[in-house]
């Protein structure tokens, strides 16, 4: 079993030099430098909000960039209500993100479509975009986004980095030959 004391820096061994896996480094660095992308679709927008101010802060997190382009995010948080009408565009905006990307499904009606059991509402924005992380309530609060996105950190922590590296090349050769 591996415990955290075995990834720790000892100065007697490694003297001025820093030695890691690859992995670790690299999943550290994205786990600590998410951008998201707001889809404020309803009133969980307003408590998205809140997480930037200084009294909740996301920036203590690495996340206070939030970015309105889809390219330069890594992180979409879906917050509210999705009907039919706005699937197709939050589909649209995640292929646009470049990989790997993360889906944060914010509310109740983000997650299964909350009180709303009608023809125009999705039940559950999973339908569309693979969701990583489930943030409950309506709305839920500020500090429960907050507690989602650790957990999100922590599932970064945890991913295999060269599997994504493998990934993005395969892409880019196939955008490049067609």
């Amino acid at each position: 079993m591996v415990t955290a004391k075995d990834y720790t820096y000892d100065s007697r061994i490694e003297g001025d030099v820093v030695v890691t896996q690859l992995d670790a480094a690299i999943n550290w660095i994205r786990s600590h430098s998410v951008w998201p992308m707001p889809m404020g679709l309803a009133c969980c927008a307003i408590e998205l909000m809140g997480v930037g101010a200084s009294r909740f802060d996301i920036s203590r997190f690495g996340m206070e960039v939030m970015r309105f382009s889809p390219r330069q995010c890594d992180c979409m948080i879906v917050a509210g209500t999705v009907t039919y009408k706005m699937a197709e565009a939050v589909r649209r905006i995640y292929d646009q993100m470049p990989e790997p990307k993360w889906v944060v499904a914010m509310g109740a009606c983000a997650s299964s479509g909350g009180m709303y059991r009608s023809y125009a509402v999705l039940q559950g924005v999973d339908r569309i975009v693979p969701v990583d992380v489930y943030v409950s309530g309506c709305p839920p609060r500020p500090e429960a986004l907050l507690d989602a996105m650790m957990k999100l950190q922590a599932k970064i922590q945890k991913e295999d980095s060269s599997k994504t590296l493998l990934k993005n090349r395969e892409s880019r050769e196939l955008a490049y030959k067609s």
